[in-house]
């Protein structure tokens, strides 16, 4: 009895072993590889390399692009940060990571681009692909074409989010390509990537990649990324003095792990690049026409080669002339031929001008003075002719500045850049309050001053109390 019960306790945990490693086996199989590339940013230089070309499921990385194909249809005037965008029910049911969107919900497109960005959130790039594209599906056709006309040749993608599907791979190569893209045509946006944290509309979200910008001095971006099928993926970009490294690494086994390596990554790369290098920022994409369509030849007819002529009326044909009508035409014609004749003739004969004393004179062109007792019909009346014309005024334009002698200072800083930096972190923040200013860095004795100028009185009042309110200093600056 004991010797069964022994056996079928056996068997029941043979069954369980077996039944656990076929429940994980494709978790196992799927277990990306580890690959890294390391350029420098301004030249696209490559510094390093390992597996860069090999096919790899991309995770979250996928919504660099994303946000690239939205600030793009930004700049071209499809959409703008304040749309509002309506929730449907394939993006709210998207799986975490997650803003906790629901169907029907309506949330400007700003919004939706910072938990994209910076939580990472899948519910919230599927709304963006929807909103920009009308449907998911066309969204994904244009990251596709977006892709290729970057040169991204390895990358193929089937969502707007990143979540594993069949067929949805790139490379390493390819993400950092996508990464310095990002940094280099959009630079008014990329301050997204180093948010610690952002108001998401609904809530405040915090920044997935925030360990890596908290303890890697100079690191400012970009976008992390994991599933199980792809591991841990971080595409980072770091500056110190005049030298930007982008770094990318595939397949990490943990955060921390996928961290500390890229951290040696981006070493690496300091330590490889030089200290001066020229800018040479990568071309904006070109997109191709279809395949197999034929371009269209638009000619433009610039003057009139051939006058045709004009077609008979229709109806009845006209009668032919009589022969005395033709008799008389003959007659005519004789008659002025004759008459011409006689007055070449008589031409022929005449005195020159210098033998013609009596010739008559050249007529003046000259008007005649104006009479002297001529009354101007703006002359005041007769009996104020003796009176002293009147005082001279001088209209000056009215201005159209409308009262815009006004803005606002955020702060003194050591260096140029950091001010640009803050009036542009500033200016993303508060887009509405700040419209139609303009940003103005003041080279002062103590330091750069991060101005806003160009504003009324009010619209300065109102932003210096929306940023106090979030614990930004600022002092309103007056007219002159």
């Amino acid at each position: 009895m004991k010797t069964r019960l022994g056996q079928c306790a056996t068997l029941w945990l043979f069954r369980t072993i077996v039944i656990c490693l076929l429940a994980f086996a494709p978790s196992i199989a799927a277990a990306a590889p580890y690959a890294a590339f390391v350029v420098d940013a301004r030249t696209g230089k490559v510094l390093h390399a390992s597996n860069a070309d090999t096919r790899l499921h991309p995770a979250s990385l996928t919504k660099m692009m994303t946000l690239y194909i939205t600030f793009e249809a930004i700049k071209k005037g499809e959409i703008t940060l304040d749309t509002m965008v309506r929730i449907s029910k394939n993006a709210a049911a998207e799986p975490p990571s997650k803003l906790g969107l629901r169907p029907g919900q309506r949330i400007k497109l700003r919004y939706l681009i910072r938990a994209a960005a910076v939580k990472s959130a899948n519910d919230a790039a599927t709304a963006i692909g929807e909103a920009v594209s009308g449907s998911e599906t066309a969204f994904v056709n244009r990251m596709n074409r977006t892709a290729k006309a970057l040169g991204m040749t390895r990358t193929t993608f089937k969502n707007a989010n990143g979540l594993t599907r069949s067929g949805h791979l790139s490379t390493a190569r390819d993400m950092t390509t996508l990464g310095r893209h990002l940094f280099y045509d959009y630079p008014d946006y990329y301050n997204l990537f180093s948010r610690k944290t952002a108001d998401a509309g609904v809530r405040d979200v915090r920044n997935t990649n925030r360990r890596l910008l908290s303890n890697y001095p100079g690191a400012d971006g970009i976008k992390t990324g994991y599933t199980r099928a792809a591991g841990f993926n971080l595409v980072a970009s770091a500056r110190r003095g005049n030298e930007r490294i982008i770094a990318t690494v595939f397949g990490g086994r943990s955060g921390s792990s996928r961290n500390a390596r890229v951290a040696e990554l981006l070493d690496l790369g300091f330590a490889r690049a030089p200290s001066s290098a020229p800018v040479r920022k990568p071309a904006l994409p070109t997109y191709n026409q279809k395949p197999g369509a034929k371009g269209k030849t638009l000619r433009m007819v610039l003057a009139v080669k051939k006058s045709p002529r004009p077609e008979p009326r229709p109806g009845k044909s006209a009668p032919a002339p009589s022969q005395d009508l033709l008799l008389a035409i003959e007659d005519s014609v004789k008659k002025a031929v004759a008459e011409v004749a006689n007055t070449e003739m008589a031409s022929a004969e005449a005195p020159s001008p210098a033998q013609n004393a009596t010739a008559p004179k050249a007529i003046s062109t000259t008007p005649p003075p104006r009479p002297a007792d001529l009354i101007l019909a703006s002359a005041p009346p007769d009996e104020s002719l003796d009176t002293d014309p009147p005082e001279t005024r001088v209209v000056t334009r009215m201005s159209t500045s409308g009262g815009r002698y006004w803005g606002i200072n955020v702060g003194r800083y050591t260096t140029r850049n950091q001010a640009e930096r803050v009036l542009l972190k500033t200016a993303l923040t508060e887009m509405t309050t700040l419209e139609g200013a303009l940003r103005k860095v003041s080279n002062q004795p103590r330091g750069w001053e991060a101005n806003f100028v160009g504003m009324t009185k009010e619209m300065s009042d109102l932003a210096c109390r929306r940023l106090e309110a979030r614990g930004v200093s600022c002092t309103t600056l007056g007219p002159g």
